[in-house]
């Protein structure tokens, strides 16, 4: 072969050899975490930067937003938000939410769990990037809002860690209990005058995973208003307390309830108090919740 044409082949060549190296180095090249799009109840939002003054008014989502590693992009949390106790607790309200006590933060993330007040669309017109995570109805929506809040923090594998840790632990949980319980009735109280979660709730989804009846969904869906009368003819096995920390209720109190002293829950002693803040959230910390009922359900004959 000529010289000449020998020296354009090995041109050739080495051309080739540099684009597909180029276009190798181009695949394994990892793709910039920014900008995402996640899709929330508001429905898509994008984040063109990670965000570093970040404003949760959901107690839920501090706790989650903590649990994933982005504690220290948080700048301002709601005055309910109590947990973790390093996050940065305001006056702010999540139930009457004000857009200029937001706007004083700079935030570059809001997240919520109530649009109260047409917060998100005043918010909106500020150009503040608003992430509405109210509360779901199974664990798996809430995992979704864990990984989500990854995806917009910039804490993927964060997310990612919290997620399979509450599966194993809720899972193994679950396996502990005796398949004699499943069947069983439940009456979950939220407040002194006989509020209740039925299993339409995120609360009641986690006594379905037990087996359990829940008294309440006869009343209605929801979050119905139950009478002394109808819970006592329900006869529940289980009472669960989420108003001890609010209200002060115990097994003692409620065995002095009139007439209630005929339960079964009450007979047995099946009565079990849980912290309030932990019962009406969806957050890494419902393992505590889920530990308490599965203690119970194995002690109960």
């Amino acid at each position: 072969m000529h010289r000449s044409a020998l020296v354009r082949l090995g041109f050739a060549a080495a051309a080739a050899a540099l684009l597909v190296c180029g276009a190798s180095a181009t695949a394994a090249r990892p793709r910039p975490p920014f900008p995402v799009t996640v899709t929330a109840a508001n429905g898509k939002v994008t984040l063109r930067h990670k965000p570093h003054r970040i404003v949760s008014l959901s107690s839920t989502a501090t706790e989650d937003l903590f649990a994933i590693g982005a504690g220290r992009q948080v700048v301002a949390v709601d005055q309910f938000s109590d947990y973790p106790k390093r996050a940065p607790r305001t006056k702010l309200s999540a139930i009457s939410p004000n857009v200029e006590a937001i706007a004083t933060y700079r935030p570059d993330l809001v997240v919520l769990a109530f649009d109260a007040n047409n917060v998100v669309r005043a918010l909106g017109k500020l150009h503040v990037p608003v992430l509405l995570q109210p509360a779901p109805k199974s664990l798996p929506g809430a995992y979704a809002q864990i990984r989500q809040l990854g995806v917009a923090t910039g804490h993927r594998r964060g997310a990612a860690a919290v997620v399979a840790k509450l599966r194993k632990r809720i899972g193994s949980l679950l396996a502990s209990v005796p398949k004699r319980a499943r069947g069983r009735s439940v009456y979950h109280e939220i407040s002194p005058d006989h509020y209740s979660a039925t299993s339409s709730t995120f609360i009641g989804s986690i006594y379905r995973l037990f087996g359990l009846q829940n008294i309440a969904d006869r009343a209605g869906s929801g979050y119905p208003q139950l009478s002394d009368e109808y819970i006592v003819a329900a006869n529940p096995d289980l009472i669960v307390l989420a108003d001890t920390t609010c209200c002060g209720q115990s097994a003692k109190t409620v065995a002095a309830r009139p007439g209630w002293g005929s339960i079964e829950a009450v007979k047995r002693g099946a009565i079990v108090p849980v912290d309030d803040s932990i019962a009406a959230r969806w957050g890494p910390r419902i393992t505590t919740f889920v530990a308490a009922i599965a203690r119970a359900l194995r002690s109960t004959p």
